[in-house]
């Protein structure tokens, strides 16, 4: 009786009569998951689940666009937790599912993810903006529309006086194949005629380099370092003295302000006015041989990269903000196709590969019936695929616009581009001297590639 009346004591006081207050609890039969199901977004995402399970528990069924990270399992719990799965973007324009097994033993469960489709580009426009766009120019753009997505044009800008073939031949005694594609510059406008006597000499009435180019089956394409006086009386002297040494197209070195270039009366409207008449002539000297012209103006405008303070864009035209730089973009375009009848131009829209700078391309763009193409200017330490500044350049329009590499250092290489369906139209190379992945063997690679045109294997578009 004491012995009993003991035990109740020692129960009743909370002794350690009770061995196990929070006993283990008893395996599960079934997998059982925090959720069964996620929708994911195009741009991806990371998806966190707990697996509750008899054992621990192995995921298995994830295709190549979804990883999984495993968690932690307690084995006093049957629980994992933290597990990850990484959803990669969706590139395609279709919805995607997978559905996931998680196995514990002979238990199971599934787990599915959806994930939304890309939207879908629009289709790039089937015509010039140009509604007067000479027949040639329109068989130059049909070809680049047909041609998006299959091959790249190859594609070099030139040196020295920067209307000249060398370093075309350049690329041919190394290859034995010239470049399809073939970039010019008006950098030297103002020095253009220059005088007799001149050991340098630029002038750009001379259009042999880019008439051979196109009687060749070459393309043409113009850019315009537009160099301007940084006074009224810079510009003076450099009429007069043929002194040009305070022009500049650089925002460091020239205070030439856009704001006042486009308002009437001031001398710096009377300069830009001028030129745009110079360039004009010359461009229509191209016209007259039925050269249609990749046209470059204003390159790398879009956004103010603060490269030199507050407001300091690359160059001037870009330092004025967005809106200056869309109506000199207007002007450019009502004085030479609307004053000089100008049919022969393309008109390709650049931007700059600045990182985390897409977010200031829509407010600059000149707007989707002033453009026909969008060109990205590239200078990378590699040749991968370029898909950051490809969806840039294709987000600013929409998908209208077809959309090329218009400049670059190391060349992306097509292969990987194409494979990735990137479908710029073609590379331009800035110099065969700066950049060192760019070697003869690459060249060689790249111009015997059947994913490459070059001037030899491109169609007459005459």
């Amino acid at each position: 009786m004491l012995a009993t009346a003991s035990a109740a004591l020692l129960w009743s006081c909370g002794g350690n009569a009770d061995p196990d207050p929070d006993p283990t609890p008893a395996a599960p039969k079934t997998v059982t998951l925090s959720s069964t199901s996620a929708n994911v977004a195009q741009t991806g995402d990371e998806i966190v689940l707990d697996i509750t399970a008899p054992s621990r528990p192995a995921i298995s069924g994830a295709p190549d666009w979804i990883s999984v990270r495993e968690g932690i399992y307690n084995s006093q719990t049957y629980v994992m937790t933290g597990v990850k799965l990484t959803v990669a973007a969706n590139p395609t324009y279709e919805t995607r599912t997978a559905t996931l097994t998680v196995t514990a033993g002979t238990a199971s469960a599934t787990f599915q993810v959806t994930q939304v489709a890309a939207e879908k580009p629009a289709d790039p426009d089937a015509d010039l903006t140009n509604a007067k766009a000479s027949a040639a120019a329109k068989k130059v753009y049909a070809f680049l529309k047909d041609q998006a997505g299959k091959k790249m044009l190859s594609g070099v800008q030139s040196g020295g006086t920067a209307n000249n073939n060398d370093r075309l031949e350049t690329i041919y005694s190394m290859t034995g194949k010239h470049p399809a594609l073939a970039g010019y510059d008006y950098i030297f406008l103002q020095y253009s005629p220059t005088p007799e006597g001149w050991s340098w000499v630029v002038n750009y009435d001379d259009i042999s380099a880019a008439k051979e180019q196109w009687e060749k089956n070459g393309l043409v394409s113009f850019m315009w370092h537009w160099n301007v006086p940084s006074s009224e009386a810079a510009w003076k002297k450099g009429k007069e003295e043929y002194n040009f040494e305070g022009y500049n197209f650089y925002c460091d070195k020239t205070s030439f302000d856009i704001n006042r270039a486009l308002t009437a009366g001031t001398w710096e409207n009377d300069f830009i006015l001028q030129d745009i008449e110079k360039v004009a002539g010359y461009l229509k000297l191209l016209q007259q041989e039925g050269i249609p012209v990749l046209w470059r103006p204003l390159h790398e405008a879009a956004g103010n990269y603060t490269l030199y303070g507050s407001n300091g864009a690359w160059f001037w035209w870009g330092r004025g903000g967005a809106e200056a730089c869309k109506k000199l973009w207007k002007l450019l375009r009502d004085k030479l196709e609307g004053e000089y009848g100008l049919d022969n131009l393309i008109w390709v829209w650049t931007l700059d590969a600045t990182p985390n700078a897409e977010k200031d391309y829509a407010a600059w763009y000149p707007g989707n019936d002033l453009v026909d193409m969008v060109g990205v200017d590239i200078y990378a330490d590699d040749t991968a695929a370029k898909a950051r500044q490809y969806k840039a350049a294709v987000d600013l329009s929409g998908g209208r616009k077809l959309v090329t590499v218009s400049e670059c250092g190391n060349i992306p290489d097509p292969a990987k581009c194409l494979a990735d369906n990137e479908t710029w139209n073609w590379f331009l190379a800035w110099d065969l001297e700066s950049y060192p992945l760019n070697t003869e063997t690459y060249w060689k690679r790249l111009m015997s590639s059947d994913q490459v045109f070059t001037r030899e294997n491109m169609p007459s578009l005459k």
